[in-house]
């Protein structure tokens, strides 16, 4: 029996050679394939020659189907180009929506009827002080792309495996070798679970740590939104805990809390370091209550004076600590490459979460970027970018002094990529980011970050994607859209 491979990703099923309805049955299931998305818009499909030899019919058939589904708009011919699915092809109308009050489908969990989508990309901006994303005009990509296909070389002549899922072993010794240099991190490359990001880190940790509708976790109010849905999704209680000058309110936590999430070095998004006094409190709270803390050191790399205080994985002598960092800001978000360090007692579990979720992060990347750190790469290109971001905040500040005196109060910090101002008086920056986007303006203010009303009123700016020759005439137009 010879094997006839389809012509169509489609699963069409003719009656038998003979029957009068098969001119019937392929119109109709091309038809609606097209209707349903599954042939796309676009779609060059084979000549009726090859859909006649592919499906066992008469070439008559073949053009007698097309012909049918051109008249009805789900097909256009082209002469010497062939036949293309229409580029606005009719629709059935879909099924109505099960919905149930709070306005999701009731086959979803509860949590994901409630969640909301993520907001459609922001409109091109005239100025965009986003938080959170670095300059990558700055990286060296000719460097990159050596080390990638030196790696790709390497991989093509290695056998086709899955790799471990706790990350390549070449990549955690370059890792755990950065952060011991960067951040006097105490590690060895067991220590460290390679992750997409440091965003998948959150996900497993809430994963092995939490247990729904029982475990309390304590987090900074404001703070970072996706950390927050990341505990939230797995069903944890969610405790926020206000900041004042010196980081997270160690005293306002929660006698329940079993899980205490923070960014010590550069609170996110209000900016302050979390002080020793605070660093050491959190630390005896955690033994007290036999909590344990993730430490999310998204930026610290990028300081701008003052000598920086020890990674709370550094002073915690009990395993309490997971110490989660990311190379998204300090190389680019499209990597999607992070990492944690994480306690012996969890190390197992955290990796058997990360097998369960995506087996293991995209090896070609991971072999690239341990070379890039072990050669000295990622070492001056932090070096480089912390004199560029270093250039650029102080001109915003110049700037902000310039057009927004007496009408904002510019939170200090020493680190970081984006700078916090609160507004001073009565004026409220809650429909700051409308006004803003309407003026082609990109900024977050603080509200959108809490799950209080926070206490300071006021917005952020990030250093990542405006050059500095932009950053005044920025502000200036900023300050004419603040009442």
């Amino acid at each position: 029996m010879n094997f006839m491979e389809p012509v169509i990703s489609l699963g069409i099923r003719l009656p038998p050679p003979g029957s009068r309805a098969r001119l019937r049955a392929l119109h109709a299931q091309l038809r609606d394939g097209i209707a349903q998305g599954r042939l796309h818009a676009g779609l060059l499909l084979p000549s009726t020659r090859e859909l006649a030899r592919g499906y066992g019919l008469s070439r008559n058939t073949a053009v007698a189907a097309y012909d049918l589904l051109a008249s009805e708009g789900y097909v256009v011919t082209r002469a010497g180009g062939g036949t293309f699915v229409a580029a606005v092809a009719p629709r059935r109308a879909q099924p109505p929506r099960v919905t149930t009050r709070d306005g999701g489908d009731r086959r979803l969990s509860v949590y994901w009827r409630r969640r909301r989508m993520p907001p459609p990309p922001f409109p091109h901006a005239e100025f965009d002080f986003a938080v959170g994303l670095p300059d990558k005009g700055e990286f060296p990509f000719e460097i990159w792309r050596r080390l990638s296909a030196r790696a790709l070389r390497r991989l093509s002549r290695a056998p086709a495996v899955y790799a471990e899922p706790e990350g390549r072993e070449s990549l955690r010794q370059a890792v755990s070798a950065h952060v011991s240099y960067a951040r006097a991190v105490s590690c060895s490359a067991d220590d460290v679970v390679v992750t997409s990001g440091a965003q998948q880190a959150f996900d497993l940790l809430a994963r092995i740590l939490v247990t729904p509708r029982r475990t309390v976790v304590a987090l900074e109010d404001p703070g970072y939104p996706p950390l927050r849905r990341a505990f939230e999704a797995q069903g944890a209680r969610i405790a926020p805990v206000p900041l004042d000058s010196q980081g997270m309110r160690v005293d306002r936590i929660p006698s329940a809390a079993r899980i205490i999430c923070v960014t010590p070095s550069h609170q996110f998004p209000l900016g302050m370091p979390l002080s020793m006094e605070r660093r050491k409190a959190l630390l005896e709270l955690a033994r007290r209550r036999n909590a344990v803390i993730v430490e999310d050191d998204y930026d610290g790399e990028f300081r701008y004076g003052g000598r920086p205080l020890d990674a709370l994985q550094t002073l915690d002598g009990e395993q309490r600590v997971f110490y989660v960092g990311t190379f998204s800001k300090s190389l680019f978000p499209a990597l999607r490459l992070g990492y944690a360090v994480a306690p012996p007692w969890a190390r197992g579990a955290f990796i058997a979460a990360k097998q369960d979720s995506d087996w293991h992060c995209p090896v070609l990347a991971q072999d690239t970027l341990a070379s890039f750190i072990a050669e000295g790469h990622l070492v001056r290109h932090v070096r480089k970018m912390r004199r560029v971001y270093g250039e650029r905040r102080e001109v915003m500040l110049e700037a902000i002094s310039r057009h927004l005196k007496g009408r904002v109060e510019v939170l200090q910090s020493d680190s970081g990529l984006h700078i916090a101002c609160a507004l001073n008086g009565v004026r409220r920056a809650s429909d700051l980011e409308a006004r803003a986007q309407a003026a082609r303006i990109r900024l977050h203010t603080m509200d959108s970050f809490a799950v209080r009303s926070p206490r300071r009123n006021g917005f952020i700016l990030g250093l990542g994607r405006i050059p500095s020759e932009r950053i005044d005439p920025g502000v200036r137009k900023l300050a004419a859209v603040i009442p």
